[in-house]
């Protein structure tokens, strides 16, 4: 049995990356991988110098979803409390997360992709949600983002046929952010994340929340969402620096608050 994690991370700057490490297991979902995966998330929520999460895979799958031998056997619970699947799929949390496919996203794998803010896919990779094929559900999320994602009839035909998409595809219905090279995924991801990190941490997160928070509300609601989110920002510290900068003609130096 080998010693090595089951999740890896590493930070650049203010990004942390989170790989998937079970490359012999196709990154499936196990105990451990939820576990880590949800430890993870923590370390980026509670981090002050961390504003966005990577989220990729080792090997040639980005990850198959859960571990069925895992599953029949009852060995062991690939949920938590606070995230659900993988430790990720529910788990509330302010600061983006971009996936980076290093290969195919499948079932729990596609669901937790869909579960990210942006998706950059390696050429060629598939996401897709099988199971129907093994007379389960996709019940992490894919069945019930997937609509409003890229619409009713696309999610339909995903479910329905159980049928594997290419990333170029989820491309063209809007679902995938980039298609680049397979060597060129994380960097890709990284280069993402580094121009959102240019910009005023709060100011994005706040961004985030309305746009993922307004999703099921009216209008009216919307606008009242929106305001509640800039209240804060107004008086940060960075709220000052965004004028301050421009008008002295430098880069602005976040906080962060």
């Amino acid at each position: 049995m080998s010693d090595e994690p089951v999740v890896l991370t590493e930070t650049r700057g203010h990004t942390l990356i989170i790989t998937l490490n079970r490359p012999k297991a196709r990154n499936a979902v196990n105990g451990d991988v939820a576990n880590a995966v949800e430890a993870a998330m923590d370390r980026l929520e509670e981090d002050d110098d961390l504003w966005i999460g990577v989220i990729t895979g080792n090997g040639k799958v980005f990850c198959a979803g859960a571990d069925l031998k895992v599953v029949s056997s009852g060995a062991g619970n690939i949920m938590t409390q606070r995230g659900d699947f993988a430790g990720f799929v529910r788990r509330e949390r302010r600061k983006p997360v971009i996936a980076a496919l290093n290969g195919d996203a499948l079932a729990g794998g596609c669901e937790i992709a869909i579960a990210c803010d942006l998706i950059v896919g390696a050429a060629g990779a598939r996401m897709g949600l099988p199971e129907a094929k093994r007379s389960l559900l996709a019940a992490a999320g894919g069945l019930v983002r997937l609509p409003r994602l890229i619409g009713e009839k696309m999610a339909m035909e995903i479910a329905l046929t159980a049928d594997p998409f290419t990333v170029e595809r989820m491309y063209d219905l809007g679902l995938v952010n980039r298609v680049v090279p397979l060597d060129d995924v994380l960097d890709t991801a990284l280069e993402l994340a580094d121009k959102i990190n240019a910009n005023a941490p709060l100011a994005v997160r706040g961004s985030r929340a309305v746009v993922t928070g307004t999703r099921f509300l009216n209008e009216e609601e919307a606008w009242a969402f929106t305001l509640k989110e800039m209240a804060p920002i107004f008086g940060s510290e960075d709220f000052q620096e965004g004028p301050r900068s421009f008008i002295e003609k430098r880069p602005p130096k976040w906080k962060g608050k």
